[in-house]
């Protein structure tokens, strides 16, 4: 372990702390952009919550270059793994599609309509409860993608309360962020820790997956419970109006790019040419398409980037703070820095330390998850849906704090389900 940080590491550091103060802190950049117009472009840009990391990271990087010249700077974000960010980007863009959302809508409107309630109440509670769980087959982004886009027809484009929309957010966040955890594959922190741990499928369901899908039921059903009456009264779901049927071949077709693109998530140039080849389709068979959110995921990407970017740098002081921790604080405290830096890079730090005892390992990563919904930077694919919903939100604007407060309640859920039993 390194007691004495070099220069650029406390600079990185010192930078982290400043984006993360900026995330919460973007509204008055947005009333700058109206106040200062003969700068209202760079104000703009330094409101955009998923410029944020990505503005500071190139802060870091002209440092570097003036620290240590240009080819260490070069050299340091040649060594950064990447994989993530691009990953995000196409997952995104593809569970976006117009035929992907009609095919999870019919299914979201058939399960719903099993359901003994109101069409509107139905959907609303399958939404944030089955498509969270879904996270864990079809990777933790394209759930939070579907998810909030349908969440976005049903409910955010009618006129809802302030109330209902930053609770359904903040259920939103905290059950994609827990509800990826039944396989070893489909939630960033897990994943970061699944191989050399032995987090195999038995183990994840036996271990996280059934806490994880009652702490997602039980946050579901009381948010859908506390707002009730308001569901009520909101219009039933009609679809995709104008738009016609959607053939079931274009469907088949985009549900296997979105396959391939889940299978060879750890390949980038694969699931990259995939992507490519899929733009491609999009193009040939445009009368089925919607415009692509291709500038919204660059920007997620951009954001995921540059947390990579300026979390590289963090290891000197997350890991001495882990190592201080017993279990049981291990997992309150992992569930706390995780509002402050992405989960999955809590877990790589704790897979780096040899000879952690089981306790340790389970508590790092429940509490890693647990906190996923707190900010919009402590889960990868919380800047998805943050993208796809703040434009029904007062200003176009999220309000951080407003997030962690609604967020609280399912995060307490979370908490009170992975210690059921804890090892």
């Amino acid at each position: 372990m390194n007691l004495q940080p070099s220069a650029i590491e406390i600079a990185a550091a010192v930078l982290f702390a400043i984006a993360i103060i900026h995330t919460f802190s973007t509204k008055y950049f947005a009333r700058m952009a109206h106040l200062d117009t003969a700068h209202s472009g760079v104000w703009h840009l330094l409101s955009e919550v998923e410029a944020v990391f990505g503005f500071w990271a190139m802060v870091l990087c002209v440092f570097i270059a003036f620290n240590m010249g240009v080819g260490k700077a070069v050299e340091y974000i040649d060594t950064r793994n990447f994989t993530e960010p691009l990953f995000v980007f196409a997952i995104m863009v593809i569970a976006a599609s117009r035929p992907i959302l009609h095919l999870a809508t019919l299914s979201v409107r058939t399960v719903a309509a099993m359901l003994p309630v109101k069409r509107p109440v139905a959907t609303y509670f399958v939404s944030l409860s089955l498509v969270p769980l879904l996270g864990s087959f079809i990777t933790e982004p394209a759930a939070m993608t579907l998810g909030a886009l349908l969440l976005r027809d049903a409910v955010y484009k009618q006129k809802v309360s302030n109330k209902l929309k930053y609770a359904t957010l903040g259920a939103l966040f905290v059950n994609v962020s827990i509800g990826g955890v039944l396989t070893p594959y489909a939630a960033p922190p897990v994943l970061m820790v699944a191989a050399k741990w032995g987090f195999d499928f038995p183990f994840m369901i036996s271990t996280f997956g059934w806490r994880a899908a009652i702490a997602v039921f039980t946050t579901a059903f009381l948010v859908t419970l506390l707002f009730r009456e308001e569901l009520k009264q909101l219009d039933a779901p009609q679809g995709r109006a104008g738009h016609g049927q959607m053939p079931a071949p274009v469907m088949l077709a985009h549900l296997l790019f979105l396959t391939g693109v889940v299978v060879f998530s750890h390949h980038p140039a694969v699931f990259m040419g995939i992507f490519l080849f899929f733009l491609g389709f999009t193009t040939a068979y445009q009368r089925y398409q919607d415009r692509l959110i291709l500038r919204e995921g660059l920007l997620v990407a951009f954001f995921l980037a540059g947390l990579v970017t300026l979390g590289g740098y963090q290891k000197w002081w997350l890991e001495a703070l882990l190592l201080q921790l017993n279990p049981t604080a291990l997992f309150y405290g992992a569930t706390a820095l995780t509002a402050v830096t992405d989960n999955a890079a809590l877990t790589y730090l704790g897979s780096l330390v040899d000879g952690v005892s089981d306790a340790f390992k389970y508590a790092l990563v429940a509490g890693a998850v647990t906190g996923g919904g707190l900010t919009v930077i402590a889960n990868a694919p919380n800047p998805a849906g943050f993208a796809i919903l703040k434009g029904h939100f007062t200003d176009d604007a999220i309000s951080p704090l407003g997030l962690l407060y609604a967020a609280a309640g399912p995060t307490l859920i979370a908490i009170i389900a992975f210690q059921i039993g804890a090892p």
